[in-house]
């Protein structure tokens, strides 16, 4: 039997949550949640590692309509996983929410003006007027295919996958990738193991975490609505001028970034060999720019091995990993902190617009989509941090959040137009993302001399806006009916 919704919201992170308080809001209740795990939260439910915590201010990385009462300025995993919890309580979204649904297909049904959303190959068909992909760019790990792998007897599995129930104090664990999952397990659990290898492909700029807990007089203050708008505001408008930097000045990028980088490498790091190897060569923002006070010192502890580039992994035996300079080594566990398909593989499963045309097809150049957020040729289908939507300097919540200003536009068109669709233009597309990729020539994420997962396979930027955050935001406001056709 088919199901029918007015929404079908696929994802239950922060983006499927800010979709359906927008809906709510609307007055549109006919809605469900598909999140393919057995629990629902995204991205702060799945990764629980250890160390994992957010990287952007929690009273500013979190859902404007939704204040918490936070215990610190940056929010470990299990406080942001209750902040999910509460959010989902209430809203009173559990109802709304369909878990161990894995959507297989999408596809446009052109008489019916409906998307076709198939769960788990055909077990479950659902039927939908508007379909709002909330997935997540963050949600599909990448593992490399080592040579040998596949005979390796140890434990194995991805920062994003992490098996709590595996003791690994004792153990021979090896860490491939040093990125921002890294750089958090690496101090966890560097004092746990008798022996830590990192294997490191690039090095990235380390700044200081500038954390604080709040007192208890502090947490009461902030539980007044002004107060608690009043910091999201200062946040916002301090991480916000850091844009100068990524995009207009290269030396207000040092002054402000690099040079305090530095200064904490040499401050922490005493062995010049190892500084070396921790000295990236590209300018700083060009990749993803990690906070920590507790990287630098794990790195240098007696137990932990650094493998720079040039001694890579050569391939994996049956009892560990031979390194490129030829060393074996014997593991107990690997870790795969290798990151995500973010740029190429933002959505895992196969779109079928009209006519037939796939959504890899109109992306086989490079994932493109007006305002990040819709695509020619799949009319009434919305993406949540899209292609062009992340951002470097401020809170993604707040992307989120300026898109549903796009969505909720789109869908009250239609409703008001008594239409049944609506798709943008090939031409508005084709003239956003032309605008977008000449202001990207002018940002460090695409002239600071590094391959990042920023990128694409096309050499493109495909996962950062090109400026401020509150451009995106007019951008979205703007609703621009000539930029549509509705049927």
């Amino acid at each position: 039997m088919t199901e029918t919704f007015q929404v079908i919201i696929i994802g239950s992170g922060f983006g499927g949550q800010s979709a359906a308080v927008n809906l709510i809001n609307e007055g549109i209740d006919d809605f469900v949640i598909l999140e393919r795990r057995t629990f629902i939260g995204g991205t702060w439910k799945q990764n629980r590692y250890p160390g994992a915590a957010v990287d952007v201010q929690s009273p500013l990385y979190s859902l404007s309509f939704a204040p918490y009462d936070w215990s610190c300025m940056f929010a470990q995993q299990d406080e942001l996983a209750r902040y999910t919890d509460d959010v989902y309580q209430r809203y009173g979204l559990h109802q709304k929410t369909s878990t161990n649904s894995t959507v297989t297909q999408v596809s446009w049904l052109a008489d019916e003006q409906q998307w076709r959303v198939e769960i788990n190959h055909g077990e479950r068909v659902l039927h939908g007027r508007f379909v709002i992909n909330a997935s997540g760019p963050l949600s599909t790990p990448v593992t490399p295919d080592f040579a040998g792998l596949s005979s390796y007897q140890g434990k194995t599995f991805h920062t994003n996958d992490w098996d709590n129930d595996y003791d690994h104090r004792g153990k021979r664990v090896a860490i491939i990738g040093s990125g921002a999952s890294a750089a958090q397990v690496i101090p966890a659990i560097a004092p746990e193991v008798e022996h830590l290898h990192v294997f490191q492909r690039t090095p990235h700029w380390v700044m200081p975490r500038k954390d604080m807990a709040f007192r208890p007089w502090q947490r009461r203050w902030l539980r007044k609505p002004w107060v608690y708008k009043g910091l999201r505001g200062a946040l916002y408008m301090a991480l916000e001028l850091r844009i100068l930097g990524f995009k207009y000045s290269k030396r207000v990028l040092k002054w402000l970034a690099e040079r305090p980088a530095r200064a904490l490498l040499a401050k922490q790091v005493g062995d010049p060999q190892l500084r070396a190897s921790l000295t990236p060569d590209y300018t700083i923002g060009c990749k993803r720019i990690l906070l920590s006070n507790t990287l630098y010192p794990a790195l240098c502890r007696d137990n932990v091995t650094l493998h720079d580039k040039s001694d890579g992994v050569a391939h994996f035996t049956p009892q560990g990993i031979v390194t490129a300079q030829g060393q074996t080594l014997a593991l107990d566990l690997v870790v795969f902190a290798t990151g995500y398909d973010a740029t190429d593989g933002v959505i895992s499963y196969p779109v079928i617009g009209q006519q037939g045309v796939t959504l890899s097809s109109v992306w086989q150049d490079f994932p493109r989509a007006y305002q990040g957020t819709s695509v020619p040729g799949f009319p009434n289908f919305f993406l949540v941090t899209g292609p062009n939507t992340g951002i470097g300097h401020t809170s993604a919540i707040f992307m989120i959040e300026s898109q549903m200003f796009y969505i909720m536009n789109c869908i009250r068109h239609v409703r008001d137009k008594a239409a049944r669709s609506i798709a943008v233009t090939a031409q508005a597309e084709a003239n956003y993302t032309e605008n977008i990729h000449q202001e990207m020539a002018r940002t460090v994420w695409h002239n600071g001399g590094c391959h990042s997962w920023y990128q694409s396979q096309s050499g493109k930027v495909i996962a950062m806006f090109p400026g401020f955050s509150f451009t995106f935001r007019r951008l979205c406001r703007r609703f621009k009916p000539q930029h549509h056709e509705v049927t």
